[in-house]
């Protein structure tokens, strides 16, 4: 089993997808989980601790807006992990938007820099494209190029 990275993050459509193919999701739902149920945090919104901040500086300097650092101090991590990546450029707000340009630009940045087998697709209009967008990312997940992680 491969760990993919999907990106939006928290699409639910693609976290599914690539469960169904027997692979892990790397998702921000599960990141955020495990901060909220972990004991010794309060609950939310104080549930960071004082390593978090430091763990989005690793990926974004001190000048980069705290929102972009918080966000990669999820994103970077799950990032490290991943043997792949499926990434679909311009979704909808409800597909699993992300909320910020800047973060989008320095993940996609940060997925291809790490060089490992990826996937990007555009966001389906239509019934077809939806059809032929599973397609592509059953047959990425099922492709040599993921399994050899295994």
């Amino acid at each position: 089993m491969s760990k993919i990275l999907i990106y939006p993050t928290n699409s639910l459509v693609l976290a599914d997808l690539v469960d169904r193919f027997g692979h892990e999701p790397l998702t921000i739902p599960q990141e955020i989980r495990k901060k909220v149920t972990s004991v010794g945090l309060d609950s939310p919104p104080l549930n960071i601790t004082p390593e978090d901040p430091k763990i989005g500086l690793k990926y974004a300097a001190v000048e980069v807006p705290s929102g972009v650092r918080g966000r990669m101090s999820l994103i970077g991590p799950l990032l490290e992990r991943a043997d792949a990546a499926v990434v679909v450029s311009d979704p909808e707000a409800t597909f699993g938007c992300m909320g910020c340009a800047r973060t989008n630009e320095l993940v996609n940045f940060l997925i291809r820099a790490k060089k490992i087998p990826m996937l990007e697709l555009p966001y389906p209009t239509s019934e077809d494209d939806a059809r032929d967008f599973v397609y592509k990312i059953a047959e990425f997940l099922q492709s040599s190029e993921v399994l050899k992680h295994e």
